[in-house]
C-alpha cells in the first residue's frame, strides 16, 4: 500500500482543493489556540465543505477539553481527530472518530500506551508545525514493532525521500508535512506540495 500523504495546517479552501488535485490522502485542519494556522470555525466550514468527500479530513487539537472538540465538530465534518498534546489514552479510546496521536519522537514506551492507534511522530523536543528536522530513522524501531507511524518533523520536498531511505525496507504509514509546502501567510504552495508527492512516490518505489 502506498505511503499516505497528509498536508497538516491547510488555511484556505483553494490550497485544500489544491492539495487534493496533487493527490494528498488527507488534510490537517487546525484548532490548536496557540497556533498561526489556527482555523475559526466558518473558514474550517469553508475548507471542510469545497473537498467533502475526496480526502480525508483531520481536525487537529492540543489538549482541548471536551466542550471544545464538540463545539466544532458540531460544525465541521472531518473523518479523523489528531490529538498533539499529552491526552491519555483514555481520551483517545473513547473518541467516536478514529484517531492520529502526535508523539515526541520515536518513544516506543508512550506508543505502547496507544495500541492500535496511528501514531504521529514529530521532533522530539520541537514539535508542533514548527518544521524542524530530526532523526527520522529513529521511527524505524517502532514501525518495526508494527505501529502504524505517520513521520513529521521538518519535512520537505528536498529530505523526504532521504527520511524514508533512512527507514531502510521498512514505509511508515503516512508522511506530514506542513512547513515545508508552504509559502508567504501559511499559505500552501502548490507546487512544492506536488514536488513534496513526487519525492515520496520515487522513494517507494526504491524500498
Amino acid at each position: 500500500m502506498s505511503v499516505r500523504i497528509k498536508v497538516c495546517g491547510v488555511v484556505h479552501p483553494d490550497d485544500a482543493q489544491a492539495a487534493v488535485d496533487a493527490g494528498v490522502d488527507l488534510i490537517g485542519l487546525n484548532f490548536v489556540r496557540s497556533s498561526p494556522r489556527c482555523l475559526d470555525l466558518r473558514k474550517a466550514e469553508e475548507i471542510a465543505r469545497r473537498v467533502e468527500g475526496q480526502v480525508e479530513r483531520v481536525a487537529v487539537f492540543q489538549d482541548a477539553g471536551w466542550d471544545e472538540i464538540e463545539r466544532v465538530l458540531r460544525r465541521v465534518d472531518v473523518e479523523r481527530l489528531q490529538f498533539h498534546g499529552d491526552e491519555p489514552p483514555e481520551d483517545v479510546e473513547m473518541q467516536d472518530l478514529p484517531v492520529i496521536k502526535a508523539l515526541r519522537g520515536a518513544d516506543l514506551e508512550a506508543a505502547d500506551r496507544y495500541p492500535g492507534t496511528i501514531l504521529l511522530l514529530d521532533h522530539p523536543t520541537e514539535g508542533g508545525g514548527r518544521g524542524r528536522a530530526w532523526n527520522w530513522a529513529d521511527a524505524a524501531e517502532l514501525i518495526a514493532a508494527g505501529f502504524d507511524v505517520i513521520l513529521a518533523g521538518g519535512l520537505a520536498p528536498d529530505n523526504v525521500g532521504r527520511a524514508l531511505q533512512e527507514l531502510g525496507d521498512l514505509l511508515p504509514w503516512g508522511v506530514d508535512v506542513a512547513t515545508g509546502v508552504e509559502g508567504e501567510g501559511y499559505r500552501k504552495d502548490p507546487e512544492r506540495i506536488r514536488s513534496f508527492i513526487a519525492a515520496v512516490r520515487k522513494a517507494e518505489e526504491a524500498a
